[in-house]
């Protein structure tokens, strides 16, 4: 698969947080960094995504937000 977007950081599903409509799957990208992203559960089923398995969070945005305490 190629995906025209830069950013794909390959990675460890550490956590899967199941919803009734969407989920929260947690990847473990190295270097004690982590990216969650809240997805479909349709999507989290078609992708089987489980503790363990590989994956890669794919990162496309025309913008990026920045905040503080």
């Amino acid at each position: 698969m190629k995906l025209s977007a830069r950013n794909q950081l390959k990675g460890k599903v550490v956590k899967v947080e199941e919803g009734a409509v969407n989920g929260i799957v947690v990847i473990d990208i190295g270097g004690g960094n982590q990216i969650s992203a809240t997805i479909s559960m349709n999507a989290i089923k078609e992708l089987d995504l489980k503790e363990g398995k590989e994956a890669y969070a794919v990162i496309k945005a025309t913008s990026v937000m920045v905040g503080i305490d």
